[in-house]
């Protein structure tokens, strides 16, 4: 499983790649694992905001239908359009092509507070 060492981590298997006060959001390797052939995307849309564990969207795959949910509060700035006709991105490149979204962080929020990838990989290990 891969688990890059620039990237924060929720509990719910969200990445974020932080930019100054956006970041990207997508989900991790071992989400994607977890769900199989991905065959639809719900996208957030761009404009809205989210709270911290609100929903962001939703990925289908042959196995079942998932929440993503919002790693960080903020608001969605970017989509990634090229998921609605290529949502097995997310399968062949979870971390480069298959990203989610992109958010402006609200006033105050902390990525700190998400995991490091030592942490997230104790989490999927166990």
């Amino acid at each position: 499983m891969n688990i890059p060492d620039d990237l924060r981590y929720s509990v719910d298997h969200e990445w974020v790649r932080i930019d100054g006060t956006r970041v990207r959001v997508g989900i991790t390797d071992y989400a994607q694992d977890a769900l199989g052939d991905i065959v639809f995307v719900q996208l957030p849309v761009v404009g809205s905001e989210v709270a911290v564990g609100g929903p962001l969207g939703e990925v289908e795959s042959t196995k079942s239908v998932s929440e993503i949910y919002a790693p960080l509060a903020g608001t969605v700035t970017a989509v990634n359009k090229a998921l609605a006709d290529g949502p097995e991105k997310i399968n062949q490149d979870p971390y480069g092509d298959g990203w989610i979204c992109e958010v402006e962080l609200a006033p105050g929020t902390d990525p700190g507070t998400l995991l490091d990838p030592a942490a997230y990989g104790e989490l999927t290990a166990g």
